[in-house]
């Protein structure tokens, strides 16, 4: 993992406002103790979660989409470091490792591939080697029966998170073979075919490599699956599928029992939590959507999810706070700090 930047203390410490007769959650957040010693600080610690960042959009520009998705990890910390220590939410619950940074590749692809189609094959190239480190930190963590809380990224990291939870739980003997569930609330399916990774396409990868056993995907947009993923989906008892149009528009069950649905369909195993920020209607990311979801529910979706499943990891990704073509927002980043807030929350 030699991407991976771990954080001190004051680090921590430097994103955190400290005030007179206030505790932040910066204050009592747990970090490593030997960088050199990752897994047995990880085994240590009394923390259950183990948060870090993914701040990448290669696979998101290998999906020939807008880039921009690496930008909300920082401002998530700032907000998230700065809730308050109470009874609701301690912060010693939580171990914060630190982030992915793989700036280096994205530099060599952006300096050395010319035209489009070299530098899209390139990005694709370079999706697996994110996989691979990502997969790692994922397996260590499962391996220690602790919950990854993993902030994007791309949803292109949902595979490794999928492959290395699969086989951490394994390796603990939590689960008899090295495959989990997934239940997604997403604008898409990402379930594009084997193409070459990207972020549109992790969980037909996890699928395929035998990782994947069931997913159910909530709010999916009509308008924008692809008639061969259509086909495919309903082909295949493993995957089911709830529009956002049977919710919202012809309202054939209501959000709650749509996640229902989900939980339901997935609570023979373990499941990866997903959750794509651009079905949340005007939240920044790299396919921002005028109709969508609000805030509420995707804080709703992870309350219930949370309280009604095993779970494997939480995953929430595709945010942004600045696209490449000059749009910016502020508020992303604390979004998220109260989409992981709840979702710790409701397990306490």
């Amino acid at each position: 993992m030699q991407h991976l930047k771990i954080y001190s203390k004051q680090d921590v410490l430097s994103l955190t406002k400290l005030r007179r007769f206030e505790t932040k959650l910066g204050e009592q957040i747990q970090v490593v103790q030997d960088p050199f010693q990752l897994e047995q600080s990880i085994k240590q610690s009394t923390a259950e979660y183990i948060l870090f960042g993914i701040p990448e959009d290669i696979g998101v520009k290998a999906n020939e989409s807008l880039g921009g998705t690496d930008t909300a990890w920082i401002p998530f910390l700032q907000s998230f470091l700065n809730i308050q220590s109470n009874d609701f939410i301690g912060g010693s619950e939580i171990l914060l490792i630190g982030h992915f940074d793989f700036g280096d590749i994205q530099y060599a692809i952006e300096n050395n591939a010319h035209g489009f189609d070299e530098r899209l094959e390139a990005y694709r190239h370079a999706v697996n080697i994110i996989d691979d480190e990502v997969e790692v930190l994922v397996r260590l963590i499962t391996a220690n029966e602790k919950i990854p809380l993993v902030i994007g990224g791309g949803h292109n990291n949902s595979y490794p998170l999928i492959k290395g939870a699969a086989k951490g739980l394994h390796k603990a003997g939590i689960i008899p073979i090295a495959q989990i569930n997934c239940v997604n609330l997403d604008a898409h399916t990402d379930y594009r075919p084997v193409e070459g990774r990207h972020s549109g396409n992790a969980f037909r990868y996890a699928e395929e490599d035998g990782y994947l056993q069931k997913y159910c995907v909530i709010g999916v947009h009509e308008n924008y699956i692809p008639q061969n993923i259509w086909i495919d989906i309903v082909n295949n008892p493993f995957i089911d599928l709830i529009s956002y149009e049977d919710i919202f528009i012809l309202e054939k069950r209501n959000f709650t029992q749509a996640v229902a649905h989900a939980t339901g369909f997935t609570e023979d195993n373990y499941i990866g939590l997903e959750l794509d920020l651009d079905c949340i209607e005007n939240t920044l990311s790299s396919a921002i959507s005028p109709s969508g979801l609000y805030p509420l529910h995707a804080r709703q979706y992870l309350t219930f999810a949370a309280t009604d499943s095993k779970i494997a990891y939480l995953h929430i990704c595709e945010g942004a706070t600045r696209l490449n073509d000059g749009r910016k927002s502020e508020t992303t980043g604390k979004l998220i700090s109260y989409l992981v807030s709840d979702f710790i929350k409701a397990r306490e």
